[in-house]
């Protein structure tokens, strides 16, 4: 099986309330003279406190059209995803030339040599790393990124692979853009980056941590309206649907509940759940459809809490903080799940 060796997430430079965050966008999208109160509900209603930018605040109302704020990306998302990157070889006790293999995932910009490329030569990987860039799974990149890294490793057991993820959300965010979806994902999105070590099963050496063994995709019907992106002038405009908790409550529980039961498991079997931090109600409804103990879920609350949503980077910054902060018992299962775009989800099964 896939051992994972190490996981290092880090965050843009900027850290802002909540409160000056609204602000920001209040000044940015809505027209003048307009009532914020409805801005300031949904902002409240996030339940995040902090979220960490990549520009100072008052630089996102100079961002002029999708170029400027591609440039950006490319710049800032190269600086984060090295440091992520080097800070997961750290922990795992690698050098660049120990990977084989550099998978990149991320929704909020676009390059061509992709990030991963520019990673790999400014940290020095080997000529013949093999890579592979993802792009438009968004808050399910972290956890099909995982997936995608063990189906490789299952093929090449002597192989060490690295995950990196990088999201820099906020400068998706649209400027003179009062709709209710800007609003919301002004309110809930952050920036940060994480990155994954994971070894071949004939490659187990360094720090000893939980095996992947196995994982599940499902592409919903009918939803692909649900989550999104509609490419505009001005860059990428959010399409978030308010069914996407009712959609989450029609099919995640068969979805668990028959991966498990391939492995003769039960949802009461699982000692910890590692679940993307998609927003209040979509948490509410997990808990909910998985009837899951008091408790479960609240390193992805605190995640949401202090940093907001961080699309694909924050299921593995959750997967971080589990392995850190509440080590579950060895031996045990653990469900890794993050949805995104498409409608999908993502499943990994977990042996702690």
């Amino acid at each position: 099986m896939t051992r994972i060796a190490a996981v290092h997430g880090v965050l843009a430079p900027h850290r802002r309330t909540q409160s000056e965050i609204t602000d920001m966008v209040a000044r940015t999208c809505l027209p003048e003279g307009t009532d914020r109160r409805v801005l300031d509900r949904l902002h409240r209603g996030a339940r995040v406190r902090s979220r960490h930018m990549t520009l100072p605040l008052e630089r996102y109302g100079d961002l002029d059209g999708f170029g400027a704020a591609n440039d950006v990306f490319i710049a800032a998302a190269t600086d984060l995803g090295a440091k992520a990157v080097r800070g997961a070889l750290r922990t795992a006790g690698l050098s660049a030339a120990d990977v084989d293999l550099l998978v990149f995932t991320s929704v909020t910009g676009v390059a061509a040599p992709s990030i991963d490329a520019r990673v790999a030569g400014r940290l020095g990987l080997r000529p013949d790393v093999k890579r592979l860039p993802l792009f438009g799974l968004g808050c399910a990149g972290g956890a099909a990124g995982l997936a995608r890294t063990h189906d490789h490793l299952l093929g090449r057991p002597d192989d060490t692979a690295v995950l990196l993820s990088v999201e820099l959300c906020s400068l998706t965010f649209q400027r003179d853009d009062a709709s209710m979806a800007n609003l919301v994902a002004t309110g809930l999105f952050g920036d940060g980056a994480a990155a994954v070590v994971a070894h071949g099963a004939n490659r187990q050496t360094g720090p000893a941590g939980p095996t992947i063994v196995d994982t599940r995709s499902h592409l919903y019907p009918d939803t692909g309206r649900v989550m999104g992106w509609d490419i505009k002038d001005s860059g990428f405009q959010v399409v978030l649907d308010p069914r996407i908790p009712d959609v989450v409550r029609r099919y995640l529980a068969d979805d668990v509940e028959g991966f498990l039961g391939d492995h003769g498991l039960k949802p009461a079997d699982v000692t910890a759940w590692v679940c993307h931090p998609g927003g209040p109600k979509v948490l509410e409804a997990v808990t909910e459809v998985l009837d899951l103990p008091d408790g479960a879920l609240d390193v992805t609350w605190r995640h949401l809490a202090d940093v907001g949503n961080l699309s694909s980077s924050s299921v593995l910054h959750v997967l971080r903080d589990t392995l850190s902060e509440r080590r579950p018992p060895p031996g045990t299962p653990g469900v890794l799940l993050a949805m995104g775009p498409g409608f999908a989800c993502e499943l990994v099964l977990l042996h702690w």
